[in-house]
């Protein structure tokens, strides 16, 4: 498995702290796939963005739709979801 270099939660500053603050606010806690992103913040905030769009912005589907199409795209690429 590759080895991506990530900046620790506890050493985050600037803008990645923001991000990093908002993740926990949402979560409670830092997950993986955000946590990789951590080295280029901007796009951390900009993909962020993003999901939270595409999955709770305004949609002909609804959010348990959305989630289901995630799910089953994750299961046929073998990814874990």
């Amino acid at each position: 498995m590759p080895w991506i270099k990530q900046i620790d939660i506890s050493e985050a500053t600037g803008l990645l702290k923001v991000e990093f603050d908002k993740a926990l606010q949402r979560a409670g806690r830092v997950w993986h796939i955000v946590h990789i992103m951590s080295i280029n913040p901007r796009s951390m905030r900009d993909s962020i963005a993003f999901y939270i769009t595409t999955m709770m912005g305004a949609s002909p589907l609804s959010r348990v739709q959305r989630e289901m199409l995630a799910v089953v795209v994750s299961y046929e690429n073998h990814c874990h979801y």
